[in-house]
């Protein structure tokens, strides 16, 4: 390990494309610490080392419970350049992810409280992160009065602070020169359109990166995703990303909207910065019931399957008062919204499904009465018209002058008659009115009978119809569909599901229609001993082995462990619907 003349280097805790962290005692205060220390590399670098300096003097004027204290730099002059800061004893928001997998969108929330306030408090102040990712996100389990030392031992009043760290790349309003190179510094999957152009970056940047983040967080995978840095950039110039809520149905359409204004292409059109993005996650929290977040977070993070199984009924519950209070005051767009995602909680409750299939149903007689209404108002537009046009000509014939003699005896003549099809009666006159009043109405085309189809949905939501090949649309389990009597080929797919195409006889009876559409397997490569045992711990009734296994998913993607039963070693892989996934084994 490197000398240090003030700091006793113990262990080191990670490297990132900069420097090495590594846990240290203060020589003279006697405390630990983390220093981190720029790779050999790269300290020859004069710009390297200019902002390495300035990440010093930038942190070290912001005192903010989530952002690590910045304590000591070296000087220019020495032989190591090293950054000192506070030591946070705990994990990565990326090794949390790893472990635990996806994050209840109420946790991610609460998470992302801590993490906007400490960009609020930096930005004030000048300071623009731009490399906002789980990697620089720390989660730290302590209580406020106790030592560092003395707190990993007491397990009573444990509290989770989270922590954000790494402002190496931070560009200062205030300073120029250091970024003004023309480089692009972040990580591509989680930097701001603006930012990957060399545009003018401000505090929108970093409500870009939290979007991202909580992205991953809530729904298990970035939103702008890719085979290498250069497609993932291209994703994010172009603004394209699979909408929360289709991916992940539960997380509502709510959180949903919060994330889409998070990553909007403009900046303009996001959170103009990280207070106003906070205050919608609270609001949404607190209108959810979610009155102290840090709790839940220390809840979720101390054991996450009792706290789920115990929030889970909670979170269904007051949706469902939500949704019963939204449509008391008439409000059928924000009921449909928290029933919707009460549904993707307990998707076979049968109450939960006969209250969506009802409001779908409402809904498309509302559809059909708003029609049926802008129809009628046409139809008494023209006829006002007419009865104008009829009014105005016979207000004409009144005031018409007497015909002269020769007029009269042009018109003694005898005029013969026009065949049938060719009658023409001027408007106003008594012909006219004579053959309206007598004439049959016009035949349209015969109207064929209709049915009604009410779909029963596996999965019940993010599933796309086509009907006789026309284009797709999003339909729900309840949803009833309008047929005609004629035979129907109806085609039902997903982003990750296998096409089920489902042939409808002719006929004219109502009628539900069962449809379960497969999710695509997952193919898992496991890379080892092939006389070993694998075992997949989430499914042991699956068999696995060595190379190429095809696992079925019941939804976009399923965290698992593989376990080598001879040895114990184990590795944590998240499947994904029709992709591909190691799991990599050292061969004895």
């Amino acid at each position: 390990m490197p000398q240090l003349a003030k700091y006793e280097l113990l262990e080191e805790l990670g490297h990132g494309g900069m420097a090495t962290v590594y846990r240290a005692r203060d020589r003279r205060l006697g405390r630990e610490v983390a220093v981190k220390i720029i790779h050999p590399h790269l300290r020859d670098s004069r710009e390297v080392v200019t902002r390495f300096i300035a990440e010093a003097k930038a942190v070290a004027k912001l005192r903010h419970p989530n952002i690590v204290d910045v304590y000591d730099v070296s000087e220019p002059d020495d032989d190591d350049q090293y950054l000192v800061v506070g030591l946070v004893r705990g994990t990565t928001l990326r090794k949390l992810l790893q472990e635990r997998g996806v994050l209840p969108p109420e946790i991610a929330a609460s998470l992302g409280l801590g993490l906007l306030a400490a960009l609020a408090h930096a930005n004030a102040n000048g300071v623009i992160h731009r490399d906002v990712k789980p990697e620089n996100v720390l989660i730290e389990r302590r209580t406020a009065s106790q030592p560092a030392d003395e707190r990993a031992h007491d397990s009573e009043a444990m509290q989770a602070a989270v922590k954000l760290t790494d402002f190496g790349i931070a560009k200062l309003l205030d300073v120029q020169g250091v970024t003004s190179t023309g480089q692009v510094l972040g990580s591509p999957a989680h930097m701001a359109p603006e930012q990957i152009e060399g545009g003018e970056v401000d505090a929108r940047a970093d409500v870009f990166g939290v979007g991202v983040l909580l992205y991953e967080c809530m729904v298990g995978h970035l939103p702008f995703d890719g085979t290498n840095p250069a497609q993932v950039l291209r994703r994010v110039l172009d603004g394209q990303y699979a909408e929360a809520q289709r991916e992940r149905p539960l997380i509502g359409s709510t959180w949903s909207k919060i994330l889409d204004r998070a990553l909007a292409r403009n900046a303009a059109d996001r959170f103009p910065d990280a207070t106003a993005m906070r205050d919608a996650l609270g609001a949404e929290l607190l209108r959810l019931g979610v009155e102290h977040p840090e709790r839940d977070l220390e809840a979720w993070l101390e054991d996450p399957k009792i706290f789920d199984e115990g929030r889970a009924k909670e979170i269904i519950d007051r949706l469902c008062a939500l949704a019963r209070e939204a449509r008391k005051r008439g409000d059928s767009l924000a009921a449909a919204s928290d029933y919707n995602r009460a549904l993707a909680h307990a998707p076979n409750d049968p109450n939960l499904l006969r209250i969506v299939a009802g409001m779908n149903r409402a809904e498309r007689r509302a559809r059909i009465a708003r029609r049926a209404t802008r129809a009628l108002v046409v139809v008494l537009g023209v006829g006002a018209l007419s009865l104008a046009a009829v009014r105005l000509g016979r207000d004409r014939d009144a005031t018409r002058p007497a015909p002269s003699a020769s007029a009269v005896a042009l018109d003694s003549a005898p005029i013969p008659t026009p065949p049938a099809s060719l009658a023409v009666a001027t408007a106003g006159s008594p012909a006219a009115r004579s053959v309206a009043s007598v004439a049959p109405p016009r035949e349209g085309p015969a109207r064929l009978s209709e049915r009604h189809v009410t779909l029963d949905l596996k999965p019940p939501m993010g599933v796309s119809l086509s009907v006789d090949g026309l284009p797709e649309r999003g339909v729900s389990t309840g949803d009833t569909l309008t047929l005609g009597a004629r035979a129907h080929t109806l085609a039902f797919s997903c982003p990750v599901c296998s096409t089920v195409v489902l042939g409808v006889e002719p006929g004219d009876h109502d009628t539900t229609l069962a449809v379960s559409v497969p999710v695509k397997p997952a193919t898992l490569i496991i890379d080892g001993d092939v006389s070993r045992t694998y075992q997949l711990v989430e499914h042991p009734e699956l068999v696995v082995r060595a190379g190429s296994n095809a696992i079925p998913l019941r939804s976009t993607y399923d965290p698992v462990t593989v376990r080598q039963i001879e040895t114990g070693n184990a590795v944590s892989v998240r499947l994904e619907a029709a992709k591909t996934m190691h799991a990599a084994f050292p061969n004895p």
